[in-house]
């Protein structure tokens, strides 16, 4: 700055170096630039930094991603829904920020939702008045645009989430079984340090506590789907990656206001707001898998279009409400003809009944077998108050 000649001290003639006075082009030589920044403050400070020019961002082929250190953003797999972080210090400045945002998308080719994400997220401050749109690749460029251009009028829209409308605390809900897919985990365990440590000791605490026949991860990163699938084996890998999950965005500073879950979830839910240690929650989950997979097969479990009300009266001995899902969504799990029973019930009214692709008929009266045997697990067990809401 304020340069308009180069010192006199110093013999430019000798060498290939020379002080630049405009922006000039730095050509590539086959090895790494590297910069060097000097500060010098007006009260003496002398700082001096070298800035070397890093890898260059590799695309990755698929299945490639956990065998590559990250330098950039990239993965296999592109996620198909992806969140834009916007905030500003007063509602009209955020209003402003969206719509600055949707004018510069309306003027350009459709750049990729994932690196204005990213920029959105790691380059800007964030300020108390927050909103997220949530872009759909699969959907029309447009869909984006309309969307901010929602949150820039304070309209709202399915693909907007802001402090403006959002009320209520936050939780996080831990899934049952039908959540499982080979090689879940695999790509979050190659990008994130804290999500790979987390899986290991969960899996290592479960390995020693299932039986054994084969390694959680290997099962879970195979390629034997009905392995997978099968309760022994799906109960404790989707615990294993729900913890992991939850210790990943907990590095991240989200501290949900209550958990909650369902069937394995309810024990996933459990741990992490500290009632049960990650051993004796393991040893739990072990215990599960493994006796309802060695009950007996059959029964059925069938979603009925219900309220809960509507289907209590028709419960016997041998069928039970599996799970409320919704205010007219009702699973009913046990026996299959007595099950069949109750749904044919609701369906001569009109009702929609689905029949769910299950090996046993999960809480319901053909579980009990197992209880005793999970009794004696659960007993010898510590429990203690959960730091969290359940």
């Amino acid at each position: 700055l304020h340069v308009d000649a180069p010192s006199s001290h110093v013999d430019w003639s000798v060498g290939a170096v020379e002080l630049l006075t405009e922006q000039t082009a730095w050509p590539e030589t086959g090895r790494a630039r590297r910069a060097g920044i000097s500060s010098f403050g007006i009260s003496g400070t002398n700082a001096h930094v070298i800035l070397e020019q890093p890898e260059a961002v590799q695309r990755l082929a698929p299945g490639a991603a956990e065998t590559v250190e990250p330098v950039a953003i990239k993965s296999s797999a592109e996620p198909s829904l992806v969140p834009w972080a916007l905030s500003g210090k007063s509602p009209e400045a955020l209003r402003a920020q969206a719509a600055r945002l949707r004018d510069f998308l309306a003027e350009r080719p459709e750049p990729r939702s994932i690196d204005i994400g990213h920029s959105l997220a790691v380059t800007r401050s964030q300020f108390d008045h927050r909103a997220i749109v949530l872009v759909d690749d699969a959907k029309a460029p447009a869909d984006s645009l309309a969307a901010l251009a929602a949150l820039a009028s304070g309209a709202a829209d399915p693909a907007v989430v802001s402090d403006a409308v959002s009320t209520g605390g936050s939780a996080v809900l831990f899934t049952g079984q039908g959540a499982q897919r080979l090689g879940m985990g695999r790509e979050l365990y190659g990008r994130f340090p804290v999500f790979a440590e987390a899986l290991d000791v969960v899996v290592d605490h479960l390995d020693a506590a299932l039986p054994a026949q084969a390694g959680l991860r290997e099962v879970m990163w195979g390629d034997d789907v009905e392995l997978l699938d099968e309760t022994g084996w799906t109960q404790p890998a989707l615990f294993a990656v729900e913890v992991a999950l939850f210790r990943l965005v907990e590095s991240w500073g989200v501290r949900p206001d209550f958990v909650a879950g369902h069937s394995i979830g309810e024990i996933a839910a459990a741990h992490v707001a500290g009632v049960l240690t990650l051993e004796d929650a393991c040893r739990l989950v072990a215990a599960r898998a493994t006796l309802m997979q060695a009950l007996p097969t059959g029964g059925a479990m069938i979603a009925v279009q219900a309220t809960e009300d509507e289907v209590t009266p028709h419960l016997t001995d041998e069928v039970a409400i599996a799970a409320v899902n919704g205010p007219t969504s009702v699973v009913i799990s046990g026996a299959e003809e007595a099950t069949q029973t109750v749904a044919q019930h609701f369906a001569d009214q009109g009702r929609r009944t689905t029949a769910l692709r299950v090996s046993h008929a999960f809480h319901s009266p053909l579980m009990d077998p197992m209880l005793a045997e999970f009794r004696v697990v659960a007993e010898g067990l510590s429990y203690a108050a959960p730091s969290l809401p359940v």
